[in-house]
């Protein structure tokens, strides 16, 4: 079984990272899409104060 040399594999492993993160990653970014807001009333829903045993 061959030894492998180590520096080729990290070089061709930092420049896949970096051609991933410099060109295919900015286009794939405007892709993905956010959920957009909806314009909902905001129910705000008051429980009724507590009433403590012992006042």
């Amino acid at each position: 079984m061959p030894q492998l040399n180590p520096n080729p594999w990290l070089l061709i492993m930092l420049m896949s990272w970096m051609t991933f993160t410099l060109i295919i990653q900015p286009k794939l970014l405007p892709l993905t899409q956010a959920n957009t807001p909806t314009n909902k009333l905001v129910m705000t829903n008051t429980t009724p104060s507590w009433t403590w045993p012992w006042t």
